[in-house]
């Protein structure tokens, strides 16, 4: 008879662990990467804030819809305004009418420079007339950049315009209609 060596006829120490096979943590991980994906998503939902959902969206429609009208009324009155502010902070506005009558324009109209991107940079003047029958005042300094250029009163506003190389000369027609 043959001898059998004892290392090939001793019975195997049974089966493995779960842990020590693979897939049931293949099968795991799955999940655990989804609760990981939810808790780094709820922490940005709470760490950050948007800001594009308003509170009074209602009074923010009025104010919207008021500011349409004075555009319109400008448009009606064929108003146009050339805006000139130099490197010191000093604005001139020259308001014309298309009628060319200048009685019926305000003693003091608002020169408003918006930053498009950034708001704690946008900037607002209140001008009153000149001896010339310029609108005269001061605004801070303006950085380089693109501006929004306005100008408005109680009454009317003259829709922005684009300014990117200084506001020198900005011209600020009304359009008619919004």
């Amino acid at each position: 008879m043959l001898a059998i060596p004892a290392a090939v006829t001793a019975p195997a120490s049974g089966p493995l662990p779960w842990y020590r096979h693979r897939w049931p943590w293949l099968l795991m991980a799955g999940p655990f990467i989804v609760v990981v994906a939810g808790f780094a998503t709820l922490w940005l939902a709470v760490a950050s804030d948007d800001g594009l959902v308003a509170d009074d969206y209602y009074k923010r429609g009025l104010a919207i819809n008021r500011t349409l009208e004075r555009t319109q009324r400008a448009a009606a009155l064929g108003l146009e305004a050339v805006v000139d502010v130099d490197a010191a902070g000093a604005a001139r506005v020259t308001l014309a009418a298309a009628s060319g009558e200048r009685s019926g324009l305000p003693t003091a109209v608002r020169l408003l420079v918006v930053h498009p991107t950034r708001a704690g940079q946008d900037r607002r003047a209140d001008l009153v007339v000149g001896p010339d029958r310029a609108y005269v005042g001061r605004i801070e300094p303006l950085p380089a950049g693109r501006w929004l250029v306005s100008v408005e009163s109680d009454d009317w506003r003259l829709p922005p315009v684009e300014a990117v190389a200084g506001l020198r000369g900005v011209r600020v027609p009304a359009r008619s209609g919004p």
